[in-house]
């Protein structure tokens, strides 16, 4: 399974969103600078605290442009209660299949409980990937901060 590199364009997936609809990367993410969280699942604690650091980094991911989208392999009842727990107002996405996942963006899955491992994209304006996170196990990941100041650097050297 190749790895995305930065200026591949991120590959067109769908995902049923938690509270209804379709969740379609890259496109719900054109016009803006993206990050798209593949997660590992809501029994993760590394996960939660990702994607808690994500909801509470809105105002400052949203101030310089940033969309988000989240996902992974767990069912919509787990996906809806992870949501809840942590108010989180972007876009979640359950019930991947992660062979799929996998064989489009690289991302390494682990084959006991077959579950995707965390991956992250930032992604231009376009949908095309500027950095790429790969994890082989339960740490290493995007966080917040980090891609903001990312995407503050990037547009300050346009």
């Amino acid at each position: 399974m190749p790895k995305l590199r930065n200026g591949d364009l991120f590959p067109g997936l769908n995902f049923d969103a938690v509270g209804g609809g379709v969740i379609s990367l890259p496109s719900d993410l054109a016009g803006s600078f993206g990050a798209v969280l593949i997660y590992r699942g809501s029994w993760c604690p590394y996960c939660n605290a990702q994607l808690a650091g994500f909801s509470r980094a809105a105002d400052a991911l949203a101030g310089v442009g940033i969309k988000v989208a989240a996902l992974s392999v767990d069912d919509k009842a787990a996906s809806v209660a992870l949501v809840e727990k942590h108010h989180l107002t972007f876009p979640v996405g359950y019930g991947a299949d992660a062979d799929k996942v996998a064989a489009a963006t690289g991302a390494y899955t682990n084959e006991d409980s077959h579950f995707l491992q965390s991956t992250g994209f930032v992604l231009d304006a376009c949908g095309k990937v500027i950095t790429a996170v790969y994890s082989t196990g339960a740490i290493g990941r995007l966080v917040a901060d980090d891609v903001v100041g990312f995407v503050r650097y990037v547009k300050s050297h346009k």
